[in-house]
């Protein structure tokens, strides 16, 4: 079941935001993600450390989870049939049926209760990206709950990182190299993690 809006207008607008953002900076979107509830954004962006360890560990395990998919062009769970570079428009649609917006070459499925919020990029018709933006429900125990300094300790230095600056802000990019393919951690602060995309290397 999705999120439900008062209008589906309102719905559009909101998730448009976040995929034109996706298209028109390739790796950054705007810290004001709308794929991520605002009470979850500002909880991120104040620094909220109220943790448990059974969540950080659920969102340990939810880190290690894109690990080993990552060597073979996958992301886990609903989306682990799809491999970069291979799957084609159609086999997206098939799975997921229409996606909840279109722009550019990105279409994007919003979270839902317990399920994570994916975008998906094409190219000639074929998988050239997927990004992964969490869930909006117990956020903290997966994306929500992944640090920088956790994505260090668990696999060590990455590849490369750099800063982003788009539309005044400013977000850190953490890459790891898994074989024929490139993982990027979209970071909005060193505890605020946005998403997670996946390219060809």
């Amino acid at each position: 079941m999705r999120l439900k809006f008062k209008t589906k207008n309102a719905a559009k607008m909101i998730i448009a935001m976040g995929i034109i953002g996706a298209a028109v900076f390739c790796t950054a979107v705007p810290a004001s993600n709308p794929l991520m509830p605002a009470s979850t954004a500002a909880a991120a962006a104040s620094g909220s450390t109220n943790v448990s360890a059974e969540q950080k560990q659920m969102a340990i395990d939810t880190l290690n989870s894109f690990y080993k998919p990552a060597l073979k062009g996958h992301f886990p769970g609903a989306v682990s049939g799809f491999t970069v570079g291979k799957s084609k428009h159609a086999d997206v649609i098939q799975r997921f049926g229409q996606p909840d917006l279109k722009s550019g070459n990105f279409e994007g499925y919003t979270a839902s209760m317990g399920s994570p919020g994916h975008s998906f990029a094409y190219k000639s018709g074929v998988l050239n990206e997927i990004r992964y933006f969490g869930t909006n429900v117990e956020r903290q125990t997966n994306i929500g709950g992944i640090t920088i300094s956790m994505l260090w300790q668990q696999w060590s230095k990455p590849t490369h990182s750099t800063t982003i600056r788009s539309g005044g802000k400013t977000q850190i990019k953490v890459t790891y190299l898994r074989s024929d393919y490139k993982l990027d951690f979209i970071f909005n602060s060193k505890t605020d993690l946005d998403h997670i995309n996946l390219t060809k290397a």
